[in-house]
């Protein structure tokens, strides 16, 4: 069937046709759009910043439900290369390791010279136990301390119940650019609707540009 047809293979990621419709109408962002779009910034539209990580879906949720021990063997391999100053994750609230889902998005951000977690999330407080709980596994992980180390971050609210992914990749450009200039995340503005509205588009454009490039 054309909705299993690849339509692009882009380093880890694979897209398929039917990852793609996703963007193209009012529907919720699989783990597979987020994970491409998260090493598109990592790879091309920050190649030349070399302390942003983005960390993959399917590598948060194993960090989110696996015990505190575990978390070298997900964490070690992608931060023994380099010092990373920012790190970016996509939060899902989903419970189980073994399966995609959920229902909601949130970004969570560690910020190594600000020693802290900032989470963001289009529906205020859906996300939030979700968050917390994954801040202080990190947290440890990073040896700091864990008492006012995470702040909610007041963030542009989603008008509809299916663009939490896209205010996830909005925040996570946004934030990346500010770092990268400002070597905090403090302070960056809020995105806009106007963003949200059409970074759907933009990212299909980007696809489209990569599997020219890549034939």
């Amino acid at each position: 069937m054309s909705e299993n047809l690849t339509v692009l293979s882009y380093n880890e990621s694979l897209l398929r046709q039917s990852d793609v419709e996703l963007l193209k109408g009012p529907y919720w962002l699989n783990d597979t759009i987020i994970s491409f779009y998260f090493e598109y910034l990592e790879t091309e539209r920050f190649r030349n910043i070399p302390f942003l990580l983005f960390v993959s879906p399917e590598v948060t949720q194993c960090i989110k439900v696996s015990p505190q021990r575990e978390l070298p063997v997900f964490l070690d391999p992608l931060l023994n290369s380099t010092l990373r100053d920012f790190i970016f994750f996509a939060l899902n609230d989903n419970e189980l390791i073994d399966s995609s889902g959920g229902s909601h998005w949130s970004l969570l951000v560690f910020s190594r010279p600000e020693k802290m977690m900032f989470h963001y999330d289009s529906s205020n407080g859906s996300n939030d136990m979700q968050a917390i709980e994954l801040a202080h596994k990190l947290l440890r992980y990073f040896s700091l301390p864990i008492q006012d180390k995470f702040e909610n971050v007041p963030c542009l609210q989603q008008n509809n119940g299916y663009d939490c992914g896209i205010h996830v990749l909005c925040n996570s450009e946004r934030l990346a650019s500010f770092a990268a200039h400002y070597e905090k995340i403090r302070g960056c503005p809020k995105i806009t609707h106007e963003m949200v509205t059409q970074k759907r588009w933009e990212i299909l454009h980007i696809i489209e540009r990569l599997k020219h490039k890549h034939r």
